[in-house]
């Protein structure tokens, strides 16, 4: 079965909730160019998707994911919809509210889908509670998370080694996801504001949990870094250059070269070039890749198994474990 680790989904139940009960939360539907967004305590999502159809329709997601070859996709939520700006007393309700329907919404076609549910990071302690009801009660089978809490990247947030410990020790799926690329910098002009900050912004967040000492503190942990783990893959030598050169620094939280703990990453396949896959593939080796879309997002993949196929170095083992064994493994 072909296996797409990295889509977007927006339920309906998650909608009508919103409206009804948002606002008491500090999360309230607006209406913005283009469509709706969700104001956050002040803090507007950015871009009019909230409104998309496409996020929300699962008639049309099931023939959409006909059309590209995938048998199951991993639901996850529209990552501007985490709410990690909600206070404590308004954080676990959302988040629990936001989970339950997007596990209702994959409940509706189970042999199709799963789903990867949010938590609030911002709380350390409830991001933990939020990951055990997600998965233990709704069966969902990990998490997304944004690359940064409140303009924090996450080795900057205070108290998270609780999530990272809980999340290993569950066998969580952590799909690492930008938000907010790059906040401050202009970057519209050439849609670099896509293109280039978003995957510069996960290369940041990577680099800082490797270099910080997650992955050696918790080796089990499973993270699947979208749009192919962004640059980081192709800069690592930098990265062991900076470990050796300053060690005092670079080399103060962890005990291997970066490039050792790279390794211990998963991505996805959204590089759009086969070269730039093979690449991603060799440095992070084939059992460490799998299938993505980024559906419905325009800057995803409509044809995810083409680009594999067509990935030079690739035989029919090494396109299976990427396109299907990889999630299979990882997602039961």
């Amino acid at each position: 079965m072909t296996y797409d680790v990295h889509a977007h989904c927006i339920p309906g139940a998650f909608r009508d909730w919103l409206a009804k009960r948002g606002p008491a939360t500090g999360a309230s539907i607006v209406e913005v160019k283009g469509g709706q967004a969700v104001d956050f305590a002040g803090k507007v999502t950015t871009g009019a998707q909230f409104g998309q159809d496409s996020l929300t329709d699962g008639q049309a997601r099931l023939e959409a994911m006909d059309r590209m070859g995938i048998e199951v996709q991993v639901l996850a939520g529209w990552v501007d919809l985490t709410g990690y700006e909600l206070g404590r007393d308004a954080a676990l309700e959302y988040s629990r509210a936001h989970n339950e329907a997007l596990a209702g919404e994959a409940s509706r076609a189970a042999t199709r889908f799963r789903s990867v549910g949010t938590v609030p990071l911002q709380f350390p302690d409830l991001a933990v509670s939020a990951l055990e009801h997600a998965m233990n009660q709704l069966g969902m089978s990990g998490v997304q998370v944004a690359t940064t809490v409140e303009g924090r990247f996450l080795d900057q947030v205070e108290g998270l080694d609780a999530f990272w410990e809980a999340a290993a020790d569950l066998g969580a799926f952590v799909l690492l996801h930008p938000m907010r690329p790059l906040s401050g910098l202009d970057l519209t002009r050439y849609a670099m504001d896509n293109a280039v900050a978003r995957p510069v912004e996960t290369s940041v967040a990577l680099a800082g949990l490797i270099m910080s000492g997650v992955f050696e503190r918790y080796p089990g942990l499973v993270l699947c870094a979208v749009h192919g783990a962004g640059f980081l893959p192709y800069q690592i030598g930098r990265l062991d250059k900076a470990f050796r050169q300053a060690p005092d620094v670079a080399g103060a939280r962890i005990s291997k070269p970066p490039s050792d703990y790279l390794k211990m990453v998963y991505a996805d396949t959204i590089v759009h070039n086969p070269q730039a896959l093979a690449h991603l593939v060799a440095m992070l080796g084939v059992d460490r890749v799998m299938l993505g879309t980024d559906h419905p997002f325009p800057m995803g993949d409509q044809d995810p198994v083409a680009l594999v196929t067509s990935t030079p170095g690739l035989g029919p083992e090494e396109v299976s474990a990427i396109t299907s064994e990889n999630a299979r493994r990882l997602l039961g």
